[in-house]
């Protein structure tokens, strides 16, 4: 008896690797004595993280297709489908790990109950929770509105209102149900034939439901087991909260609407689709303006009541009269002094999170260091005190302070001003490969690392050990803890009151030198570095972005000059509208961490070195993203002027 599996690949190396090694661990003993034969096919779309060279390398046993474009999940799916030799197809996502006993289970089911056509398992995310999507109902125009309009939250167990993820059927129960998961979609042959392939004008999303539901039509049960599981760590590839998913997410439903629904049905449904689709985009675009203004407006507000408390004190003391200043100074010169004080905050990241008070101050103290210089070459009759300039300064400093210190009690995220503890993460595992892990820590901060033995271990004993020792991360070695023991370690709910934060679990790959966690993927290098200048933070991107512009604009001014130099003259205006239009960077790095860029890191070497090796090429590139400073970017740009 054979399975084939199909994983449908975009840039996720690490949890594609983790996926592989687990399925490839997997027990193949069935209940009937027979052995389960695998087939395992990855498509791979395009990645440019390494995904395909990582395969090739590391399993060839995998049918490997490596496509040159992103065809979308459904198409390559059905690249593998049309090759595949199985007794039974499963569509498995590579940001999952599977239980030592998930597929023997699966097809033990199959194999006893001959009216089921597609099978998925209880799913459980990176933090042990289990995820509903576990188990999904037909998308009715009712479970759609009530889930849409949040009333599935407030009546989780109703057949009614939690219809869209069948709430009224048990977590823990094996059932019938109507949707399956894309992420662990097994489908028997018999029912393929019948099914056919999956449906290619869904791009993503969507494409599971479809499938799912042909199913059923068919004649045939889908069925959710939650005796097996797998770890699913969700949304790799997609931000849940974008506008982009929202577009693609909602315009799958409709293509399934166009399929399924007739007549008043279907019209109804999609206007209910778009109207959701608008209602969605309309208030995460007000949820993101609110929280982009928040901040700057209290900071103006409290600024602005302050310097016009401290205008009419002044004023009352120094001239004795109360109306000494005009009214322009109160609704035009102070609004210009608090402006020129928070830009100069900004643009040393005084509104990034998480907050650091040293940026406020240096913003603002090279703001005010502007003012007076400005104020000191205006004529005479617009002095209107220099004083009242420095208190106001002084003022608006310290309410911005206030205002971030009043957050920070009230612990909004973000917002944490309390002295940086020392680091704590548990490693769970066996002597060796603990010590291995240990040792991939060692020398990257301010860590301290408890080594937690697997044998005997259980979920009181782990979280008793995370609460003493406040522990923020625990690692799990894969070498000596089976997935099974991971998922129950984690998933224990009457072991994590107390808790005092919330915990980051961890898994390392057998032999492997990087990191899996629930929200990320940390490689030795990255650990534990407090204030890593990357280039992926919010400031950085930001602050490159101003130098690509600022050099975009004097180097065009300068183009009568700069241009006879140059040794490739027909790519310099381009190359400078290109970079100013924001289609390209002046230093980029290979990989999509940046716009492609006119020079790289590499750029930065002598020129007789610049016939590199690509393994110091990529060093070259890791470092420069790792250590982003803009006065390296300048250097490049100097140091290679005749080349723009």
């Amino acid at each position: 008896m054979r399975l084939s599996i199909i994983i449908v690949s975009y840039n996720v190396k690490y949890f594609l690797d983790q996926c592989l090694e687990s399925v490839f661990r997997s027990d193949l003993h069935l209940s009937n004595g027979e052995e389960l034969e695998l087939e395992v096919f990855v498509v791979d779309n395009a990645s440019v993280d390494g995904s395909a060279e990582m395969v090739r390398e590391k399993y060839s046993q995998v049918h490997l297709i490596a496509n040159k474009d992103n065809t979308g999940f459904a198409t390559a799916n059905n690249q593998a489908l049309r090759l595949y030799t199985g007794d039974w197809a499963l569509l498995l996502n590579p940001d999952t790990i599977v239980e030592r006993d998930t597929f023997v289970q699966c097809v033990d089911f199959f194999l006893t109950h001959s009216d089921c056509g597609g099978l998925t398992v209880k799913m459980i995310n990176g933090e042990g929770k289990y995820l509903k999507e576990s188990k999904r109902g037909f998308p009715t125009a009712a479970a759609a509105f009530y889930k849409m309009s949040g009333l599935i939250r407030l009546f989780p167990h109703s057949r009614r209102f939690a219809a869209y993820y069948m709430g009224h059927l048990p977590d823990d129960e094996t059932n019938p149900i109507d949707i399956l998961p894309g992420a662990y979609l097994m489908i028997s042959r018999p029912a393929l034939e019948k099914v056919g392939l999956l449906d290619e004008s869904y791009f993503m999303y969507g494409e599971d439901i479809d499938f799912s539901w042909r199913i059923k039509l068919a004649g045939f049960e889908n069925y959710y087991m939650p005796s097996a599981r797998i770890i699913h760590y969700k949304g790799e590839s997609t931000k849940h909260g974008s506008m982009n998913y929202v577009y693609t997410f909602y315009n799958a439903m409709s293509i399934f609407v166009e399929h399924y629904f007739t007549g008043s049905h279907a019209r109804l449904f999609n206007i209910l689709l778009h109207i959701a689709i608008w209602l969605r985009a309309g208030v995460a675009w007000a949820r993101r303006v609110a929280q982009a203004i928040a901040l700057p407006v209290a900071d103006f507000a409290v600024a602005f009541a302050g310097f016009v408390g401290i205008k009419l004190l002044w004023s009352a003391y120094w001239a004795s009269n109360v109306n000494y200043y005009p009214p322009e100074y109160t609704w035009v010169i102070i609004p210009c002094y608090i402006l020129v004080l928070m830009f100069g905050s900004w643009l040393y990241g005084g509104y990034v999170r998480p907050m650091k008070l040293w940026r406020v101050v240096k913003g603002m103290a090279v703001g005010c260091l502007v003012l007076l210089l400005f104020y000191s070459l205006l004529d005479e009759s617009r002095r209107y005190s220099r004083a009242l300039l420095l208190m106001g300064c002084a003022w608006t400093l310290l309410s911005s302070i206030g205002i971030r210190a009043l957050l920070s009690r009230l612990r909004v995220p973000g917002f944490d001003l309390r002295p940086m503890r020392q680091h704590s993460c548990i490693i769970v595992g066996g002597e060796d490969e603990s010590d291995r892990v240990r040792q991939l820590y060692e020398g990257l901060g301010n860590a301290r690392i408890v080594m937690l033995p697997n044998d005997g271990l259980d979920g009181r004993k782990l979280y008793d050990t995370v609460n003493y020792y406040k522990a923020d991360e625990v690692i799990f070695c894969s070498k000596d803890l089976s997935i099974s023991d991971i998922i129950d370690l984690i998933s224990e709910p009457q072991h994590t009151q107390g808790r005092h934060t919330q915990i980051d679990f961890k898994i390392v790959p057998t032999d492997s030198d990087f990191i899996i966690g629930s929200n990320n993927i940390k490689s030795a290098e990255d650990l534990y570095a407090e204030e890593l200048r990357t280039i992926a933070t919010p400031l950085n991107r930001r602050n490159k972005r101003l130098l690509d512009m600022a050099c975009a604009l004097v180097l065009i001014v300068l183009t009568p000059v700069l241009v006879w130099f140059q040794k490739k003259r027909k790519k310099y205006l381009p190359h400078c509208w290109q970079v100013l239009t924001g289609r390209m960077t002046w230093v980029g790095t290979d990989g999509g961490a940046t716009r492609k860029g006119v020079f790289g890191p590499e750029d930065s070497l002598p020129h007789r070195a610049k016939a590199i090796s690509p393994e110091l090429k990529e060093r070259l590139h890791l470092r420069y993203m790792r250590n982003y400073k803009l006065t390296t970017d300048l250097l490049i740009i100097l140091n290679n002027l005749r080349n723009i």
